[in-house]
């Protein structure tokens, strides 16, 4: 497959820190919170955490694919405000779907070596709980036995009316493509589900969490916004869906589609979340005396047939690869969104990949996969791990409906 796409190529930019929600289940602890103010906690706690006041802030770009509530028009805006970004410095929302949070790691690469600003805040929030059932022809009333409409928008979003499948259809054909069977999909959710697991025990993911907590987001001058937990429920610090599944466990399960591979076990888990990160100029953390997390290297963004639309990080990565002189085995760690494991597996076996050096704390199948916020946790989460493996170069990635691709090339430079 042919590496054609656009590429970006960054000199001096680099995440300085970051720091995500967990990634709470489908009608959960979270599922009831504004993905505005699920992205207003990580985007506090990410200055926070990296040590940058909001006042430094040049730039907000922000991702949401679904609609949360009627506010999502002003949800980057209001993200950067109740931040304490000064008013002065505008924001913007991003839509790559999976893609998303990639995109706003280049569009703040973009921005920061093009001299708009030193330091951009990128932050990426779902709720999948909230996406809307939803009617788009009644403007002008209902008709007299006419169907009423409405449907589930994020089921309907599954499907891609050009290529006429749905998305779990085109891993199915990925499948039959790379002659992957149940039983090697069925492994591969069983592994990511113990590596999930494993960093969750060891305390890895902690050291990207913040736990979320009932609080006020005050803002002189403006109606305050906040987070308030139901219940009894008091704080929500851990992610839920990580469990041990044996692949005996998992082979009972019925696949989506008869004689398919894909279930509801070996694909990505439908959760809540959001994440944040500060990415900056060198100058900018030269002069405040900042460590940073990584070096944004390079982000590359491909097209392919929407039929097989899961394919898309393989040929991101090779024209990541193809245009910064690198070869796959200088990738220390890599990071492929797990929309579902036979498109994941179907990305390795087309590169070559070594499935040591994979999601090697687990994938989105045993984490979830909170479309807008995923790019960005990938990336927080593989900086992280550069740092505690000392390896030089990771590359994060994902396929995107439609029929797209987008990787991003990051370096530990203390490696």
């Amino acid at each position: 497959m042919a590496s054609r796409g656009f590429f970006n190529a960054f000199a001096d930019v680099w995440l300085l820190d970051g720091v995500r929600t967990p990634m709470v289940d489908y009608c959960g602890a979270l599922g009831h919170i504004s993905p505005t103010d699920l992205g207003i906690k990580a985007a506090r706690a990410a200055l926070e955490r990296a040590g940058v006041p909001g006042e430094h802030i040049g730039s907000v770009i922000t991702g949401n694919m679904a609609p949360g509530d009627f506010d999502q028009f002003f949800l980057p805006r209001h993200i950067g405000l109740y931040a304490g970004v000064p008013v002065e410095v505008p924001a913007i929302m991003a839509q790559r779907i999976c893609g998303t949070g990639f995109e706003l790691f280049r569009q703040a690469g973009e921005q920061i070596q093009g001299g708009a600003c030193e330091a951009a805040l990128v932050v990426g929030t779902e709720s999948m709980t909230r996406n809307p059932i939803a009617a788009f022809d009644h403007r002008t009333g209902f008709k007299l036995g006419a169907p009423v409409g409405f449907k589930d928008y994020m089921w309907e979003a599954l499907k891609d009316p050009a290529a006429g499948i749905n998305m779990i259809q085109t891993a199915e054909n990925l499948a039959k493509k790379y002659g992957i069977t149940r039983e090697a999909v069925d492994e591969f959710a069983s592994a990511s589900f113990a590596k999930a697991v494993a960093a969750q025990e060891s305390g890895f993911l902690a050291g990207e969490i913040v736990p979320v907590v009932s609080e006020k987001f005050e803002l002189e001058g403006y109606k305050a916004r906040g987070i308030r937990l139901q219940g009894k429920v008091t704080e929500v610090a851990t992610d839920t869906h990580p469990r041990t599944s044996p692949v005996e466990v998992l082979a009972k399960l019925k696949p989506v589609f008869d004689g398919g591979v894909q279930t509801g076990g070996n694909s990505s888990a439908l959760v809540d979340a959001a994440a944040a990160c500060v990415v900056s100029s060198g100058t900018y953390a030269k002069a405040q005396g900042k460590k940073a997390l990584a070096r944004v290297v390079a982000a590359a963004a491909v097209g392919v047939p929407p039929e097989i639309m899961g394919i898309g990080p393989a040929p991101a990565i090779r024209l990541l690869l193809d245009r910064t002189g690198l070869r796959l085995d200088d990738i220390a760690r890599i990071e492929v969104n797990e929309a579902q494991g036979a498109q994941t597996l179907a990305v390795a076996r087309e590169l070559g990949m070594d499935l040591a050096r994979l999601n090697v704390n687990g994938g989105a199948i045993a984490l979830g996969h909170p479309l807008a916020a995923t790019g960005v946790r990938l990336t927080l989460t593989l900086a992280r791990e550069l740092q505690r493996s000392g390896a030089r170069y990771g590359i994060s990635s994902a396929c995107v409906g439609g029929g797209q691709g987008m990787a991003l090339l990051i370096e530990n430079t203390q490696a």
